[in-house]
């Protein structure tokens, strides 16, 4: 599962920013102190005896690469030990590291975007078992709270190379790397489902063998890391046949759904005995479709879960793939700028699809693009910033052959100029650009 924080504001830092702030920071009203006394007896008063703090049962460091540390995987495999067990309704924290394992830094150039070894990215913690839980069963995980870590207050949003990560528009734009700096203000699977994930991977990754960018990571020995002691036979078995911990799947995965931040509750379905919870991958903060592959706010950070079992929640609730209720804190903007995309490439050759909702939403998001080009944006980012910014995409259609319709909405109040359109026309700012390479390739 991979989940976004939404509590802070933010900025771009070194340039002028592409947004404002997203959100301000919430504060828990407080009643005023009233006491008719000045002393207290000491067995009324706060004391660590009485004050157990909830433990934080996964540590790393966020500036250390994933491979020097415990705790952290980057496959799927149902050999992967559990780390530590929780009991349900127990509150716990985890600590993540950023997606990339420490691989990218907060500086001016993006050579660390284009040169990202992508056979060992996305480390999570873990795993964790749930105590009680078995087969069949329903893991019911509240998101308590996520936040960065108050030593590495910043995270990036990147553009990857089309031979090497890709993104929706790599062929399209010919992708050379380009990121963004933000400063920051204010579960495991069953043996049949490993067995079927590499089955069906594995042939599309052989139908599309030249592919560039890849349709699929399959199993791969160089790069897997498991941060744990285990005998070295095992170890070899889950490097061998241990699945990418990259795309969303029926157990939940990387599922990039932005509205699972503080406050949401995710139902999954459990494969195994215990679960075997992960997480990592934290975001900051991200548009529908993290478009530009690296698309959100990427951050490492701590999370806080609380989970609970539903018994035969598998068969109660016909649960094939998780099940999400979203925060009752979600940003919300009311005024918005919606771009449209049916399922016509006219922004390339003009082939007519057929009712394709995946070409009808690359359609929406360069018209967007187009447009933020007129008011003084970079293509680079203008790609950043739909990527990053909590854009919404909703699918209007898909009944009216040949078109599907999808839409693209752009939320006013994340701008500090009016976008809106004018009879005189755009006004168009200079917003500079955002760090590339340091040989200036675009």
């Amino acid at each position: 599962m991979e989940i976004r924080h939404g509590r802070r504001c933010l900025s771009a830092r070194r340039r002028r920013p592409l947004f404002k702030g997203l959100w301000t920071e919430e504060c828990d009203s407080v009643s005023p102190p009233h006491s008719n006394s000045l002393t207290s007896s000491p067995s009324k008063m706060a004391t660590e005896a009485n004050s157990v703090p909830y433990p934080t049962v996964v540590k790393v460091d966020p500036f250390i690469p994933a491979r020097e540390q415990k705790g952290l995987h980057n496959r799927w495999h149902p050999d992967i030990p559990a780390l530590t067990t929780v009991k349900p309704g127990q509150v716990f924290s985890v600590e993540c590291v950023d997606w990339t394992g420490a691989q990218i830094g907060n500086n001016d150039f993006s050579d660390d975007i284009r040169d990202v070894d992508l056979d060992c990215v996305h480390n999570l913690s873990g795993p964790i078992a749930i105590e009680g839980a078995e087969p069949g069963d329903c893991l019911v995980v509240d998101i308590l709270d996520v936040r960065p870590f108050d030593k590495m207050p910043w995270g990036y949003t990147g553009i990857f190379e089309l031979e090497n990560g890709g993104g929706l528009f790599a062929k399209e734009f010919s992708s050379r790397a380009a990121k963004a700096i933000w400063d920051f203000k204010g579960k495991t699977h069953s043996w049949e489902l490993l067995a079927t994930w590499n089955k069906r991977e594995g042939a599309l990754i052989a139908a599309h063998a030249n592919e560039v960018t890849a349709v699929a990571y399959g199993p791969k020995v160089r790069g897997a890391y498991v941060g744990q002691e285990l005998d070295e036979t095992v170890r070899e078995k889950i490097y061998r046949e241990g699945a990418r911990t990259i795309p969303g799947r029926e157990h939940g995965g990387n599922c990039d759904i932005k509205n699972l931040s503080r406050g949401s509750r995710c139902y999954f379905p459990v494969f195994i005995n215990d679960a075997n919870l992960s997480v990592g991958d934290l975001h900051f903060s991200q548009g529908d479709g993290e478009m530009s592959f690296c698309g959100a706010i990427e951050m490492a950070g701590i999370i806080t879960f609380s989970t609970s079992i539903i018994k035969g929640g598998v068969e109660k609730f016909a649960l094939k793939q998780p099940i999400f209720l979203p925060s009752p804190i979600d940003p919300l903007y009311s005024s918005k700028l919606i771009f449209e995309g049916i399922s016509v490439d006219y922004h390339g050759d003009g082939t007519q699809y057929n009712v394709d909702a995946t070409v009808a939403y690359k359609q929406a998001a360069l018209n967007a693009i187009a447009y933020l080009q007129k008011l003084g944006y970079t293509r680079e980012q203008a790609y950043l910033l739909l990527s990053a910014a909590p854009v919404e995409s909703h699918v209007g259609a898909v009944v009216d052959s040949p078109n599907a319709c999808v839409t693209l909405a752009l939320p006013l109040g994340i701008f500090e100029h009016d976008i809106l359109p004018k009879e005189e026309g755009l006004k168009k700012l200079p917003f500079g650009q955002c760090a590339v390479r340091s040989d200036g390739v675009l």
